[in-house]
């Protein structure tokens, strides 16, 4: 089983306009509505690939019921633990004259210390039934900024796989913890590190320091050119085939999903950075975030090129 750990979930909101005019009204042309949060995108493409997957974090008000009852309508499981605060929206614009896409994320109603405890015994007890859990995103106003070490120190007492998938303090102070896998930027790795990483040679480097403290898989996201990972195997280099990319939000967070699917079916290190690039390429096909065509997914599958460095 994987579990996801959402702390900062969202209702994501998708408005596709014809041209995005700031200080101007705009009528919408299309908008969708979904269960979002990075964690939460990274629960809907797992249930996609048919893993068992169970979700967790924080909702709360009528935005948080809503998000229930969708996931309830997508079959997922879930056990979330409740807050008084109203749980967050976030919009993304899309402009169809140009592709590009403009994002407003809410910070999150504040929780309290209580919450906090409240969630880590609720965590404690579902992880005994994971093999594989992932924590993503931002937190909420309120929450220790530790609580992504604490979280890692749980999974790993309790021998679990954990992927963290987060920026910011809050990848810097989880490093200490040594999760699993981490899946930062070349900006994110350099912010870890202290260091300039001129070129792909230092970066390796880079990722080898951190795999020698502890963190067993670091997987460098490269954007459009793949991702390169350090792991006891090796070094790899997953790179997806060219694409006409119509909405790159959530590809980050297809990628978990599909490198915590490949560690959960015991996958070689080779076939899970495959899954994990192609599903994150067949999100980049689709408006919806954290959503793939399996159609695309497996056309793309056969098309990832694996090299070892």
């Amino acid at each position: 089983m994987i579990t996801t750990v959402t702390l900062n979930v969202a209702i994501d909101k998708l408005y596709i306009v014809d041209e995005y005019k700031p200080y101007e009204v705009m009528r919408v042309k299309e908008c969708t509505y979904t269960p979002g949060g990075k964690g939460l995108n990274v629960t809907k493409v797992a249930n996609l690939l048919h893993e068992d997957v169970v979700a967790t974090g924080f909702v709360g008000g009528h935005a948080g019921e809503w998000i229930l009852e969708a996931l309830d309508r997508m079959a997922i499981k879930h056990r979330f633990v409740k807050a008084n605060a109203e749980t967050r929206t976030c919009i993304n614009i899309k402009e169809l004259s140009t592709g590009k896409h403009t994002e407003f994320l809410e910070p999150g109603s504040p929780l309290n210390e209580q919450q906090e405890v409240q969630f880590l015994q609720v965590f404690e007890e579902m992880i005994k039934e994971s093999d594989v859990v992932t924590i993503s995103g931002s937190i909420p106003q309120g929450i220790s900024k530790d609580i992504y070490n604490k979280l890692v120190t749980l999974c790993r007492s309790a021998g679990k796989k954990v992927l963290v998938d987060t920026s910011g303090e809050l990848l810097t102070n989880v490093v200490k913890s040594s999760p699993t896998m981490i899946k930062p930027n070349i900006d994110e790795l350099k912010a870890i590190t202290n260091k300039e990483l001129d070129g792909i040679e230092e970066v390796i480097l880079a990722a080898k320091e951190l795999k020698k403290n502890g963190i067993e898989i670091v997987a460098i996201s490269l954007g459009k050119e793949g991702v390169i990972v350090v792991c006891d195997e090796g070094v790899y280099h997953g790179m997806p085939p060219k694409i006409e990319a119509v909405n790159t939000v959530g590809c980050g967070d297809s990628m978990i999903a599909g490198f915590a699917a490949g560690l959960s079916r015991g996958y070689s290190m080779a076939d899970t950075i495959k899954t994990a690039v192609a599903v994150s390429a067949a999100n980049a096909l689709t408006n919806d975030t954290g959503y793939f065509k399996e159609t695309d997914y497996n056309e793309l599958l056969n098309r990832v090129t694996i090299k070892k460095l």
